[in-house]
């Protein structure tokens, strides 16, 4: 596993507890254009579903992933695409 998605999934399992939680690097979709981190990374999309998000707005859910994630944001990590879930969410799809 890349060192980078590693420590994303360590971020947010310390912090979310997920019960299912999925990150795809993109990044090599995005090579090239300005922002985009040169050595690889920068461009995820994650799935978490968790029980954490119960009662939490959108907003608040993205919240909760940026706070989890700390000071990966800019650093290792450029842009994030995140669908955040309950498990009664998943349930219902």
């Amino acid at each position: 596993m890349h060192k980078n998605i590693q420590l994303i999934k360590e971020r947010l399992q310390a912090s979310l507890e997920p019960q299912t939680l999925t990150i795809q690097d993109d990044s090599a979709k995005h090579a090239g254009h300005a922002g985009a981190i040169e050595s690889g990374g920068g461009h995820y999309k994650l799935h978490i579903v968790s029980n954490k998000f119960h009662a939490q707005s959108a907003i608040m859910r993205h919240k909760m992933v940026y706070v989890a994630l700390g000071d990966a944001m800019g650093s290792i990590i450029h842009a994030v695409s995140i669908k955040a879930q309950t498990p009664a969410e998943t349930a219902t799809e």
